[in-house]
């Protein structure tokens, strides 16, 4: 378990860094001016991971962190941050989301995302989308220019046409460690490669929340799969009164539970603080290597819980907080 919170001093930060230990703080007694955390999806144990591609994550990770930081340290708002943040882990091709998604059982890509805005509870997905760069973008603007949720293949597609996003050959999407992975699961009817996801939270310097989640899906999945990324309530929440939340892991789990909903929901009723609820939900809901989430509060606490081996994510506040973990 893992908990990133803010509002601790900066000598004892320090320390706590080079202690190697996860960085514990207490909650802040007043809300920070802006928070961000974000997530590449859970991972297998990190230690086995291959040096250079652990290197690609890590890297990854920070240039997408300090993209939302720039954000919202300039008083941008937590919607674009957390799509800016998104875009680039899309365009990134070490992460199962845009450029380096999976493969599904018929050889091409489907992509999912949603966004999230915790102000009024606003939110826009697409799913199985095939030609879109930036899926995020095409969430986004589901949210703000249609009356509507969630769009879907075909339907999404057009809407993308409408609104000129931009378009790439489905080739694009290709990376070779993808496919050699799709390869693999294919030969063997295996899941690896199934909690690759990306995903961002962010608070902003006018207390607002705003929550996106976008993946690639499950290798070799069936034609038409589609996971809780793009579903709301499941794999992305966001609410001003409580917190934002991304998922990552066996998107069926994940809907089944409602699990970001569930998050905030007992943040709501049961008054709990975003770390507990977080680990409840992970911990005693979803069952051991369903996955993991990110979480922030409206005042800026943080938390990420997985029940896998690792978890691909990164963190910065206000206060100083600046970190980037794949492990506990």
């Amino acid at each position: 378990m893992v908990v990133l919170r803010a509002g601790l001093a900066a000598v004892l930060f320090e320390v706590l860094q080079l202690a190697g230990t996860a960085f514990v703080a207490a909650q802040p007694a007043q809300r920070l001016e802006y928070a961000i955390v974000l997530h590449g999806g859970a991972l297998d144990d990190p230690e086995t991971m291959d040096r250079e591609l652990r290197r690609q994550y890590e890297a990854g990770l920070g240039r997408a962190l300090e993209i939302g930081k720039q954000v919202l340290a300039t008083g941008g708002s937590s919607l674009d941050a957390v799509e800016q943040v998104i875009r680039s882990l899309e365009d990134d091709p070490t992460f199962n989301a845009g450029k380096g998604a999976v493969y599904n059982s018929e050889g091409g890509h489907e992509l999912d995302a949603s966004i999230m805005d915790g102000s009024n509870r606003a939110c826009g997905a697409v799913a199985g989308v095939r030609t879109v760069k930036n899926p995020i973008s095409l969430a986004r603007l589901v949210m703000t220019r249609t009356r509507h949720v969630l769009l879907v293949a075909d339907g999404a597609e057009k809407f993308a046409g409408e609104m000129e996003v931009p378009r790439v050959e489905p080739s694009y999407f290709d990376t070779d460690r993808q496919h050699k992975n799709w390869l693999e699961v294919r030969e063997r009817q295996a899941k690896q490669g199934k909690k690759g996801t990306v995903g961002c939270v962010a608070l902003d310097k006018r207390g607002n929340i705003a929550a996106g989640t976008s993946t690639g899906g499950l290798t070799n999945k069936k034609y038409g799969r589609v996971g809780d990324s793009p579903i709301v309530g499941a794999g992305t929440y966001a609410d001003n009164a409580t917190c934002g939340v991304s998922c990552t892991g066996t998107g069926e789990e994940f809907i089944r539970n409602a699990v970001a909903h569930d998050v905030s929901a007992r943040m709501r009723f049961l008054k709990l603080p975003v770390a507990a609820a977080a680990r409840q939900v992970v911990h005693e809901v979803l069952k051991p290597d369903d996955g993991a989430l990110i979480a922030l509060s409206s005042t800026g606490e943080i938390a990420a819980e997985f029940n896998t081996g690792g978890l691909a994510r990164a963190a910065a506040n206000s206060a100083g907080l600046l970190e980037v973990k794949l492990g506990k």
